[in-house]
């Protein structure tokens, strides 16, 4: 059974076809039939959120595992995730609950519960991860039009690939985080994966969240076999720079064999390689992650380079900046969004 929800963004077209205006997908939806993500379906010529209230996972987890950096350092959200995906990538850690649809014989939640639940486990916010979250749209703005009401933050773990008029509308509800993927280049990626996407749509829409008021943090995972070489690697430097700044943190993640892509993890060489040229061409704070390295998930100060916040296992273990988000040597401002939640201990539900 479903909780069906009428869409809050689709519009009519000819024959009873409906057009849902929530990702950058813009499916048109025959009736009875579901968009890509299957999440949403035509019924009669009106679009329903069938995937309302359906999750497949519900954990609390730290910030910095999203990976969060910059954002309320050292706390916890409630993280939840539904079914289904706008890509549907090859090398897809999570493709369990990515490339499966909403059934709905699945467990289902109300809002308040995992408002309940977050404050139950102590955490500071919610997240919505796992799955493309823009799937649970119409959830997504109930929960966290609640969890803003109750002062929990509101994060998201992204593709990024949503309309404006979506994006404008979870920003409105509290979502104020975003730690977005960018997959690849604009005609430079190998192979067959993602050849309808348009990865500078993503950047856009970053700099769209940033002059919302949203944080944002990037994530560029180097797969081996697509978006790896030097071209692509440049290109994504080149557009962080252009559209969001030096100050937006870029975080370089290796990838590792999962589902359908078999093709080796990516070299350490070449992320420290990604990692050296972003510096160099102006990016101020760059992390290397999926290789648990302290050093590379540390953030130093981009102008003296004192040490000032030190990671290990997704937890701040060492935090110095003043209660203004300087740097004590230098004076230097450090983009911090929230509180530094200092000697909180950390379990998995």
């Amino acid at each position: 059974m479903y909780y069906l929800k009428k869409a809050k963004l689709f519009e009519r077209v000819d024959g009873g076809v409906v057009k849902c205006l929530v990702c950058n997908r813009y499916c048109k939806v025959w009736p009875g039939k579901r968009g890509i993500c299957g999440n949403y379906i035509n019924m009669d010529g009106e679009l329903y959120h069938l995937g309302y209230g359906i999750l497949s996972a519900i954990e609390s987890r730290p910030i910095e595992i999203k990976p969060l950096f910059h954002y309320w350092p050292n706390s916890t959200a409630l993280t939840f995730s539904g079914f289904g995906c706008n890509f549907y990538c090859p090398w897809c850690q999570n493709y369990l609950l990515s490339f499966t649809h909403p059934k709905g014989d699945e467990p289902k939640y109300k809002p308040q519960e995992l408002v309940r639940a977050a404050k139950a486990y102590g955490d500071e916010g919610l997240c919505a991860s796992f799955n493309e979250p823009i799937t649970l749209f119409d959830f997504l703005l109930d929960v966290f039009s609640l969890s803003k009401k109750e002062g929990l933050y509101g994060t998201m773990v992204t593709n990024g690939y949503f309309s404006p008029r979506a994006l404008r509308e979870l920003v409105e509800a509290g979502v104020d985080g975003y730690s977005i993927d960018i997959k690849g280049c604009t005609g430079l990626t190998k192979g067959r994966a993602l050849v309808n996407v348009d990865h500078e749509e993503v950047f856009r829409n970053a700099r769209r969240l940033l002059d919302l008021g949203a944080h944002v943090e990037i994530v560029f995972l180097i797969v081996t076999g697509f978006n790896d070489s030097d071209e692509c690697i440049e290109w994504v430097i080149r557009k962080h720079l252009d559209y969001l700044g030096e100050d937006v943190p870029l975080h370089i993640n290796r990838y590792y064999p999962r589902h359908r892509w078999k093709e080796p993890p990516t070299p350490i060489s070449k992320l420290l390689k990604a990692k050296d040229l972003a510096l160099k061409e102006g990016i101020n704070y760059v992390y290397v992650g999926n290789i648990g390295s302290t050093e590379l998930e540390s953030t130093n100060c981009p102008r003296c380079g004192k040490r000032l916040i030190t990671r290990s296992g997704y937890r701040v273990l060492h935090y110095s900046l003043t209660e203004d988000n300087r740097c004590p040597r230098c004076g230097h401002k450090i983009p911090i969004r929230g509180k530094y939640i200092p000697h909180k201990k950390y379990l998995f539900i």
